[in-house]
């Protein structure tokens, strides 16, 4: 291959990837289709019905769905410009070197990871959970009670759940940046601003946690009028956030890139907590209470901290030896054991519900 295919080369991966997915998708449900004919609870009864078609007898617009698809369009828009938001940056005002964009590049690809492959399912099946079993734009008096229920419950669990894992991946990735940049990118991405980066990183990853959970359940029990009203408030989200980036960044550099992103994730949480809070307010449902890991686990968390940050700056440096490395390994494993014990002995509801999920999930992979 010629390097200067580079780009032509990623693009047409996208494109046959794109091509593949859309494949597949419609593979699956012609298979599904034509297998289950006879199922009345499947919304589609024929491969026809996967495209767009006149209805006899209906508008050609289902004039509500298009007002809710526009609603969603312009929220999607705006959360681009929140998620790309300082790539726009970095092209439009030269905020940073060439080289600093790279660092920071590898960085966020690295850092998201988590969020890619942990807390994005999680927040994708809070989502589809929240969106069945409560109706969108219904009050809660209206609801059911059992629905409201179980949504504060699961709601509860959830945002503890996320809490903890992003704490865990803050406290260990704040002493472990280092040795990570290390093993992954050699001296290049260890010796420069990459360990400062990735520990920023790593509180941002828990900020963006907490916030896909509870935006998981605002925008499922959000009616068409309130997501507009959330877009007018995305949109000055992003002028806060925008204007925020260049300014950090213009004073403090690439860091500046994620304290945005916090700011602007720590606003959102904000939003969001206030209407699960208003949601349940004449309701004897409180699912904000207790959402704080217990505070033995909470000092787990400072002990390990302390402890494995101490341990860095003795046997984790950039002159140190394989083996005092491997002692900080060590270390950071024993503390992480200690944090889960905790965990495991004083949040029991939060423990009892991650084995009754595992539970169900091998029984039903059995059938």
């Amino acid at each position: 291959m010629q390097p200067q295919w580079g780009i032509i080369n990623f693009s047409i991966a996208q494109l046959v990837s794109s091509i593949v997915y859309v494949t597949l998708y419609h593979g699956y449900f012609a298979h599904y289709i034509l297998k289950n004919k006879k199922d009345d609870d499947f919304p589609l009864k024929s491969i026809r019905d996967m495209y767009p078609r006149i209805i006899p007898n209906k508008p050609f617009i289902d004039l509500h769905m298009a007002s809710l698809t526009w609603s969603f369009f312009k929220q999607s828009f705006l959360k681009q410009i929140l998620t790309e938001g300082e790539k726009y940056i970095m092209t439009f005002f030269d905020v940073l070197s060439f080289a600093d964009q790279g660092i920071y590049d590898v960085i966020n690809n690295l850092g998201s990871l988590a969020a890619r492959f942990v807390f994005l399912p999680i927040e994708e099946s809070s989502y589809l959970f929240f969106s069945q079993i409560l109706t969108r734009g219904s009050p809660a008096h209206k609801q059911s009670q059992d629905s409201l229920r179980l949504c504060a419950s699961v709601l509860s669990v959830l945002v503890k759940a996320v809490s903890l894992i992003g704490a865990i991946i803050l406290v260990f990735g704040y002493s472990n940046a280092y040795l990570a940049l290390h093993l992954y990118g050699g001296e290049i991405l260890s010796t420069g601003s990459g360990p400062l980066l990735l520990r920023w990183y790593c509180l941002y990853v828990l900020v963006i946690a907490v916030n896909g959970t509870t935006e998981a359940f605002v925008f499922a029990a959000m009616s068409k009028e309130e997501v507009d009203k959330y877009n007018k408030k995305m949109l000055l989200f992003s002028g806060l956030f925008l204007f925020s980036s260049w300014l950090l960044t213009s004073l403090i550099g690439s860091v500046g890139f994620i304290l945005a992103n916090c700011l602007n994730m720590v606003a959102r949480i904000i939003h969001s907590l206030y209407f699960i809070s208003e949601y349940y307010h004449n309701t004897t449902y409180h699912p904000l209470y207790g959402v704080v890991p217990c505070l033995p686990v909470v000092f787990s968390l400072i002990v390990s901290l302390l402890v494995t940050s101490i341990s860095e700056m003795l046997f984790c440096t950039s002159t140190s030896s394989i083996l005092y490395k491997v002692i900080h390994i060590v270390v950071s494993g024993a503390c992480l054991l200690f944090v889960l014990a905790t965990t495991y002995f004083k949040e029991q509801r939060l423990v009892q519900i991650v084995k009754e999920q595992l539970f169900k999930h091998k029984t039903d992979k059995s059938r």
